[in-house]
């Protein structure tokens, strides 16, 4: 049997304050996959942040990279095991120096199916929405 993992890649304009700043959310460093290009920030055993310099993040593709402050381009969704553990992540972001996007009709929708989520935008305008929902069943 296999085990499937997820590794998202994110260009990150300060690699030094990147990898801080995922650290303040009690996320871990792999030091064997990190080094002056990139930092492997893991977030659990299957999921794995790759945050690359600007200028590595370029070699992957040749379209230009997004500018993540002024557009969005995409947004990672967490599910966690508690609604304090969404408020405590989040919390964490806004200490090491992410913004809070509050949306009511997103909040109004989601309390209409049991969720409770947050958003933040670290550093670099990478878009996170960690949540909790009590799964029926689960």
């Amino acid at each position: 049997m296999s085990t499937k993992m997820i590794f998202i890649n994110l260009p990150v304009a300060d690699l030094d304050r990147a990898k801080g700043f995922y650290e303040a959310l009690g996320w871990k460093v792999n030091e064997d996959f990190t080094d002056q290009n990139a930092a492997c920030i893991v977030v659990d055993d299957n999921i794995c942040l790759m945050l690359l310099t600007r200028d590595f993040f370029s070699t992957f593709s040749k379209r230009p990279i997004a500018d993540t402050n002024a557009r969005i381009g995409a947004a990672y969704a967490l599910s966690l095991g508690s609604a304090t553990e969404v408020d405590v992540l989040t919390d964490a972001a806004l200490a090491a120096g992410a913004t809070e996007e509050v949306n009511d009709d997103k909040k109004a929708q989601e309390a209409q199916v049991g969720m409770h989520g947050r958003t933040f935008v670290d550093p670099d305008g990478h878009q996170w929405e960690p949540f909790y929902m009590d799964y029926p069943g689960a």
